[in-house]
Parts: C-alpha cells; sequence; structure tokens
C-alpha cells in the first residue's frame, strides 16, 4: 500500500464563506474523512489557515501571504493510504471541497522516505 496527498484548491481566495456554511462543510469534512478512516485509509491531514503565513520568494524576498489576491489557494490536504492512484481518486471524488465553483483536488503519490511509505 501507497500514500497519497490530497490538496485541496480553492480557484478564488477572495469568496469567504458564512459562519453556517463553514460549520456545514466542516461536518461534510469529517464524515468524509470519518468514511476513509472507517476503512483505515486515513494517515493524516489538517487545514492551512491564512493566519501567520509566509512567501519565501527568490533573492530572500518575504511576504505575508498567501491571500486571497491570488487566483488559486490551497485550504488544505490530506494523506490517504491506498493500493493505487485510482483508489486515492475515488477518495478525493468524495471531498466537499468539490462543492465550490471551480475547485479540484490535486492527487499525488508520495515518494518513498528513507525506504518507507
Amino acid at each position: 500500500m501507497e500514500e497519497f496527498i490530497l490538496i485541496m484548491r480553492h480557484e478564488d481566495g477572495k469568496k469567504i464563506a458564512s459562519p453556517e456554511q463553514m460549520q456545514i462543510w466542516m461536518k461534510q469534512t469529517m464524515d468524509w474523512i470519518g468514511g476513509i478512516a472507517a476503512q483505515n485509509k486515513f494517515s493524516s491531514g489538517t487545514g492551512l489557515p491564512f493566519e501567520d503565513a509566509k512567501v519565501v520568494w527568490p533573492k530572500n524576498i518575504v511576504t505575508n501571504g498567501p491571500f486571497g489576491d491570488i487566483k488559486e489557494t490551497i485550504g488544505g490536504y490530506m494523506i490517504v493510504k491506498a493500493d493505487s492512484v485510482e483508489e486515492a481518486v475515488e477518495f478525493a471524488k468524495g471531498s466537499p471541497v468539490l462543492q465550490g465553483e471551480g475547485n479540484s483536488v490535486e492527487v499525488r503519490k508520495i515518494a518513498m522516505r528513507d525506504g518507507i511509505h
């Protein structure tokens, strides 16, 4: 079994959901993760808030961010165990992130670390 990272991408960082909508999405997300965990295929994951974020550029330039003025933002990630990229894609298809117009979930295999997956 291998590990795959599911990267949640939001197309428009300027859109802000209401607290009520955020609560609904959080419940849907926890239910989605719970379904994967019930199959013993969830490794880890977290959201990536904008607070205390910096971007490091060439020539040691550091800016505050990322912020909603960029076209696409990464809202979080999750690492799952799967027998194939196709199985990991099936997990990604259930992500509540996909309810947002233009949002996506990128699925990438995680390279072996120290000979261990």
